[in-house]
C-alpha cells in the first residue's frame, strides 16, 4: 500500500517530467527562430545587433528563449544532482545552489535584453 507522501512524490515527478518536455518543445521553435533570425543580422556590427534586439518581437522572443532555456536547464541539472548526489544534506545544498545560479543567469539575461530593448545600452 502506498503512503500519502509517496503519491505526492509521484505527482511531483510527473509534473517535473512534463515541464521538461514542454520546455524542450518550446525551445525547438525558439531555437530555430534564433538561428534563422541571426542569419539576417550583421552580428559584427554593434549598432545593427542592438537595433535588432530593440525590435519588440525580437526582445519578447529572446526573453521567452531565456526563460524556457534557463528553466529547462534547471530541471535537467536537478535530475542529475538527484541521481548522483547521495548525501541528503549535500543534495539540498546543491539543489539550492543550482536554483540560485539559474536565477542569477536568468535575471542577467532578462536584464540585458530589457536594457538593450529599452535603449539604455
Amino acid at each position: 500500500m502506498r503512503k500519502e507522501s509517496d503519491r505526492g512524490s509521484a505527482n511531483a515527478s510527473v509534473a517535473h517530467w512534463w515541464h521538461q518536455r514542454l520546455t524542450a518543445v518550446a525551445l525547438i521553435p525558439l531555437g530555430l527562430w534564433l538561428a534563422f533570425a541571426l542569419t539576417g543580422v550583421d552580428v559584427a556590427s554593434h549598432a545593427a545587433f542592438v537595433a535588432w534586439i530593440s525590435e519588440p518581437l525580437t526582445a519578447i522572443l529572446l526573453g521567452l528563449l531565456a526563460v524556457a532555456g534557463t528553466y529547462h536547464s534547471w530541471l535537467g541539472v536537478q535530475v542529475v544532482l538527484e541521481d548522483y548526489v547521495t548525501h541528503p544534506r549535500r543534495l539540498r545544498v546543491s539543489l539550492l545552489l543550482s536554483l540560485i545560479a539559474h536565477l542569477v543567469v536568468l535575471a542577467a539575461g532578462l536584464f540585458a535584453i530589457l536594457r538593450v530593448a529599452l535603449g539604455v545600452a
